[in-house]
């Protein structure tokens, strides 16, 4: 009788192994969870990073063509984040409304306030700025996260 007592259930010491073991496969398992989350929001930063500076490249191209309208004393990058997305006048096109250069703004990744727009996320330099101190000015040459951190690779985010 009393093997068949004992067949039926665990031992306090056998459930007390278990709970051990459980507890300690999920303590190593958060530093790699919040490794992963990291890697992704540096993933959507590159990318962000990207969008936005591939659509000022085109904004300056369309400048260089002679598709838009730029003042004489201009750099020939847009003015406002916001132009690339709001679009531009072609000159040589009347028929057409606008050249748009992104399809929407996107935010940065590391930047968790909601009230702010998505060009608010970002800082930017202007052209006339030296990259060691970005400053804003008359237009948008680049722009770069706001994020205090340092990324997988050791380099700060404002630096990527």
């Amino acid at each position: 009788m009393t093997a068949r007592r004992r067949a039926r259930g665990f031992t306090l010491i056998e459930l007390a192994v278990t709970v051990a073991i459980v507890g300690l496969l999920a303590t190593m398992a958060l530093p790699l969870a919040e490794t992963t989350i990291q890697r992704s929001k540096e993933a959507e930063l590159r990318s962000a990073l990207r969008q936005i500076r591939e659509g000022i490249d085109a904004y300056k191209r369309a400048g260089e063509e002679g598709r838009i309208r730029l003042r004489a004393d201009a750099s020939g990058y847009p003015p406002r984040l916001d132009d690339l997305v709001a679009g531009v006048a072609d000159i040589r096109r009347p028929d057409l409304a606008k050249i748009y250069f992104l399809r929407r703004l996107p935010r940065d990744p590391f930047n968790a306030d909601p009230s702010l727009s998505a060009s608010a996320t970002w800082g930017q330099r202007s052209y006339a700025s030296p990259p060691d101190s970005p400053a804003t000015g008359d237009d948008v040459f680049d722009v770069y996260s706001l994020a205090e951190g340092v990324g997988l690779n050791g380099i700060p985010y404002r630096q990527w």
